[in-house]
């Protein structure tokens, strides 16, 4: 009873403001199905890590130092970089880069989208982020959560949890938040331009050795890009050599479904109430809301300069398929364009598009990695 007392009495309001936000998240996770597989366990994991003297987290006992299981996972998966680059593995084995071959200009779509990054860095600095965590801030607008866990971890970052959290959560929330963006710099005749599609076969050996160029040619420009790159890379090199089809499934099931698990509850040990429930907090989700509407904007934006010039037009909400979030953009904007027109089909431009930003955003993560230097 005396233990039961101690633990109650030692409860704190920031303890409690965890345990509603770790309730919020496995809310939107179960009920609105946003993101469930991190989600779920991120605020799982909130909940584990905010419960006073929680045995889940490193504690002080007779003044030794017990080291904690998320702690742990978090020194092996997290701060080695480990569990992130796994992840892109998986990733890169469930992308089918078909689209994107058959129509090489959208890769400017994909770097256009990472236009809020760089603004978002600059407006972190001005608001008194130190440089490193203001570009840790500003991957957040990617929408890319491996590559915003692993810059904010490359650069040590004081808000790795933040972050995380931030940059889930709005990939969770393209649905809402990139229609809400497009409208704000499209005219309904706009979002009714038609782009034809033909669809062009792209040969086995184009597939397989795309991912080993792109992995020399990033690795060139920006050489602290490679193992984000490189593991992207490797993964669907596995997928298209049509030699490890056991593995490439292994890849995009049994290794992302554990490292996803892995990854979502491992976060939760930097969320502690005493280092979460800040005013910085708040000033990074609202930098990482920042960043991503005005990723949306840019992309969108530069298919409007281009059809200054040119004479077939591009649906401008193309463009704002260039961020990483795939392939929830690509139908989002497919389901925008049939909205204003039921007869009018650019999914595979924006399939394209979304790939493009999942290159770009590795690539953005790479380029701030190789700028900033310690």
């Amino acid at each position: 009873m005396d233990f039961l007392l101690d633990g109650i009495f030692a409860i704190t309001i920031k303890q409690v403001v965890m345990w509603i936000i770790g309730g919020a998240l496995i809310y939107l996770a179960i009920v609105k199905e946003y993101e469930p597989t991190l989600l779920l366990p991120m605020g799982f994991g909130a909940i584990l890590a905010n419960i006073p003297n929680s045995g889940a987290i490193t504690q002080v006992i007779n003044g030794t130092p017990v080291e904690g299981i998320l702690d742990f996972l978090f020194a092996g998966g997290i701060a080695t970089e480990m569990f992130p680059l796994l992840l892109f593995i998986g990733i890169g084995a469930m992308i089918d880069f078909g689209p994107l071959l058959s129509n090489p200009s959208m890769l400017l779509f994909g770097a256009a989208a990472q236009f809020g990054i760089f603004i978002t860095i600059c407006a972190a600095t001005l608001l008194g982020f130190d440089l490193k965590d203001a570009a840790s801030i500003g991957i957040i607008g990617a929408a890319d959560g491996p590559t915003s866990i692993f810059v904010a971890t490359y650069f040590n970052s004081n808000y790795i949890a933040q972050i995380a959290v931030a940059a889930y959560s709005y990939m969770s929330l393209v649905p809402v938040i990139q229609p809400f963006a497009i409208k704000l710099v499209t005219t309904k005749k706009e979002r009714m331009i038609r782009m034809p599609y033909k669809a062009e076969s792209v040969s086995k050996k184009t597939r397989i050795l795309f991912p080993i160029i792109v992995t020399v040619i990033a690795g060139l420009i920006a050489p602290t890009s490679v193992a984000l790159i490189g593991f992207l890379m490797f993964g669907n090199l596995i997928r298209e050599c049509g030699v490890l089809d056991r593995l490439a499934k292994s890849a995009q099931n049994e290794l992302v479904n554990i490292i996803t698990i892995l990854l979502g509850i491992t976060i939760a040990s930097t969320m502690r109430a005493e280092e979460f429930v800040n005013i910085k907090t708040l000033m990074i989700i609202g930098l990482g809301l920042f960043a991503f509407i005005f990723d949306t904007i840019g992309g969108v934006l530069f298919a409007k300069f281009l059809n200054l010039f040119l004479k077939r037009k591009i649906n401008p909400m193309v463009g704002a398929a260039g961020i990483s979030a795939f392939p929830m953009s690509s139908r989002v904007i497919q389901k925008m364009a049939q909205k204003e027109d039921n007869q009018n089909f650019i999914l595979m431009h924006a399939v394209g598009a979304n790939v493009a930003g999942q290159i770009a955003s590795v690539v953005a993560g790479g380029l701030i990695l190789n700028l900033i230097k310690f």
